[in-house]
């Protein structure tokens, strides 16, 4: 906000009109002021209303109030012209990153927006029950694209009359007090307990951004963020190499899927030898995988895409899969990934067995005594059948200490086992970043541990050197 102390404020100005067809002649009076240089005016039906808008602007005047140059109002009445709610405000800010966010991002958008507006209700008086406000928050509040199609659910319409005028103003946001009440809100989860630290700098990201949007509008004066002192939980973005599978872990899971879900074997053998995300490898066609030229030989694959379920609420189809270009990448962009020997042998013998759906997709759902048949919509695989897939495997693939460790606790953790390969084998992380769908900065972040195997280098060197010290025979005398 510009504010001046430059004003002026002139005298009352009756206007008087001529009566209409069968009516009476009338007056308005209107009050005119100028705020550096720029003349402003506003017409009240009667005098006394004119004569106590005017007295505001002269009270102001005297106090030495400064003006807002857009508005032409002393300072407090320009921020009460602007005020907002905080529910306003999140909808708004729904509204304006619905168009470009995945479906994902819209539900993680209304997850985030829905924890901060519970700790930012102004009272709890007459409030319905948490649930319900809850829900009328995530399910309609801030999805655009219910509130869009139609008419309020029935069950959830008192909630959200209640909630339209009782979350604090974002004018409230300057008591810092409050400020970390919402930012101690984003560290817990429902049950009160500590939440991760992904979750936390995910949440407060959102959260964030709702709010340097509400400065961007001219509704608040400053970041609320800011000015409080307040630590989020640390957050490690390097992989864990406890959860990255050895060659000999990773060939018994693959035997494990084999034998408990063969149709799914060549979908996990993309993520541990080629790097795909889950989301990619549902979205590989039979014309992206480009067959080696000789048997044994390598293939390639030619990424185009990703599918993601994030459920039909959240989709702009209505349906509860989304299809998107690759991560961080123009939606017509193909990253090329070399297909090893191995990986060509899963992917053959599968579109051998299990065929193509009607999409050419890869791995579609199957129905039919040992997913023979393939669905008649050719839907892909879904990710409850990937995870129930992937922990039968790990039961029939890993002892009891494995099972009980951190080892290949989700499907990713393949991914992750064959960019660390990659990296510990020398290969250059330009072209590692390249075929991972990886920025450098990123990669190096993440998987700087593995780099050129630079730990298991460091500690030959250092045995090379125990030949200059005394035998420990020797020592222990």
């Amino acid at each position: 906000m510009n504010t001046t102390y430059d004003v002026q404020v002139y005298k009352i100005e009756d206007r008087k009109y001529a009566p209409t067809a069968g009516g009476k002649s009338r007056t308005s009076y209107r009050v005119r002021w100028a705020v550096a240089g720029r003349k402003f005016g506003d017409t009240f039906k009667t005098k006394a209303l004119a004569e106590s808008f005017r007295s505001k602007l002269i009270t102001a005047q005297r106090e030495g109030t400064a003006f807002d140059t857009a508005t032409g109002l002393p300072e407090p009445m320009a921020r009460a012209l602007n005020a907002r709610s905080w529910h306003d405000q999140a909808i708004a800010y729904v509204d304006l990153k619905w168009p470009r966010a995945s479906a994902k991002h819209r539900k993680d958008i209304a997850e985030a927006l829905t924890t901060a507006t519970m700790a930012l209700l102004s009272t709890k008086r007459g409030a319905p029950p948490t649930e319900q406000i809850r829900a009328a928050l995530y399910r309609w509040s801030y999805n655009k694209g219910r509130r869009a199609a139609g008419q309020r659910p029935a069950e959830l319409a008192n909630a959200l009359l209640w909630l339209e005028s009782n979350t604090v103003d974002l004018a409230a946001l300057s008591d810092p007090a409050l400020t970390r009440k919402l930012l101690d809100a984003l560290a817990l989860r429902l049950d009160g307990k500590a939440a991760s630290a992904s979750t936390v700098h995910r949440k407060r990201a959102i959260v964030s951004g709702a709010l340097r949007y509400g400065v961007e509008t001219g509704h608040m004066p400053s970041h609320p963020f800011e000015r409080v002192r307040w630590e989020a939980p640390k957050l490690s973005t390097e992989v864990d190499r406890r959860a990255v599978v050895n060659q000999g872990q990773g060939h018994r899971l693959l035997i494990g899927v084999r034998q408990t879900t063969p149709e799914l074997e060549a979908l996990f053998g993309t993520m541990y030898w080629a790097a795909l995300r889950p989301e990619e490898s549902l979205n590989l066609t039979d014309s992206e995988y480009e067959r080696p030229r000789k048997k044994g030989g390598w293939g390639r694959l030619h990424l185009t895409g990703a599918l993601s379920e994030a459920g039909a609420g959240w989709t702009d189809t209505g349906d509860s899969i989304e299809e998107r270009g690759l991560k961080h990448r123009p939606d017509n962009a193909v990253r090329d990934v070399p297909a090893a020997p191995p990986l060509c042998a899963l992917l053959d013998r599968h579109i051998e067995q299990w065929p193509p759906g009607p999409t050419g997709r890869i791995f579609a759902s199957r129905r039919g005594p040992g997913g023979i048949y393939v669905a008649a919509r050719g839907r892909p695989v879904t990710r409850n059948a990937i995870s129930t897939a992937f922990h039968k495997a790990r039961a029939a693939a890993f002892t009891p200490a494995e099972q009980a460790s951190p080892v290949a606790r989700r499907p990713y953790d393949l991914r992750a086992a064959c960019v660390s390969y990659w990296l510990s084998r020398g290969i250059s992380p330009a072209l590692v970043a390249r075929w991972a769908g990886h920025s450098i900065k990123v990669l190096l972040e993440i998987y700087a541990s593995w780099i050129f195997g630079e730990e298991a280098a460091a500690i030959q060197r250092i045995e090379e050197g125990f030949e200059t010290f005394p035998d420990m025979d020797d020592m222990a005398a």
